[in-house]
């Protein structure tokens, strides 16, 4: 079943390894299909070493309709993001370290980059620590996601989520990539920041990119907040 998702599935998570989000079995990808099931990836296998039928189907309450492997450690966080944000078609969790790191001297990872309002939905909530494993990452997950698309879990890694596969490894990317400029200019010195305003607009801005958006408004490129 569904041997389409679970390759792009393992692609995805050969992707989240290549651009430095995980280490070895690190992290997890799951998505949800058009007709309800879940597709989970397995406790602690390499993405690279996996074919599809390690990928796991699941019903909404865990329950497991196709596959022999165990499934990830945090499939009740997923199961419960899954259950209370039918907008969430797919959970990505990674272990990246440097928007881990902004968990151990921030509260909140401000989109001073306009990168970060543009993949991730504007600011970025670190949610407080909770054990891996835990149905306590799902529901801090959906507690501080709001209208974005990531939540970094405090002394762990990031919970990403998106209407596709496609959306929610941008969020992630795109959130480690501003990570790394964000911790780098921190190290000079004090650093400038966004305005509201100019924020939202990188979040509206983002609607109108790829080939079956719209014509970007003139009136989203007017200077905000000066």
């Amino acid at each position: 079943m569904f041997e389409d998702i679970k390759k792009e599935i393992i692609k995805t998570g050969m992707k989240m390894d290549r651009y430095g989000l995980i280490s070895l079995a690190g992290g997890n990808v799951s998505v949800r299909t058009e007709t309800g099931e879940l597709l989970v990836t397995p406790s602690g296998m390499i993405y690279e070493e996996m074919v599809p039928d390690d990928v796991l189907v699941m019903d909404a309450e865990g329950n497991i309709i196709e596959g022999t492997r165990k499934p990830s450690s945090d499939t009740p966080a997923i199961l419960y993001i899954f259950k209370n944000r039918p907008d969430v078609n797919c959970v990505i969790h990674t272990h990246q370290p440097y928007a881990t790191a902004i968990s151990l001297i921030d509260d909140e990872f401000r989109a001073d980059l306009t990168t970060l309002g543009n993949a991730c939905g504007g600011n970025i909530p670190v949610a407080p620590y909770s054990s891996p494993g835990s149905e306590d990452m799902g529901k801090d997950t959906v507690k501080y996601l709001g209208d974005g698309h990531c939540v970094i879990l405090a002394h762990h890694g990031v919970m990403a989520t998106g209407d596709s596969i496609h959306q929610a490894l941008n969020a992630v990317v795109y959130l480690e990539d501003c990570a790394k400029g964000y911790l780098a200019a921190r190290a000079c010195g004090p650093t400038k920041h966004l305005t509201d305003a100019q924020i939202r607009q990188t979040v509206e801005i983002y609607k109108f990119v790829g080939q079956d958006s719209g014509k970007l408004p003139e009136e989203l490129t007017k200077r905000e907040g000066i």
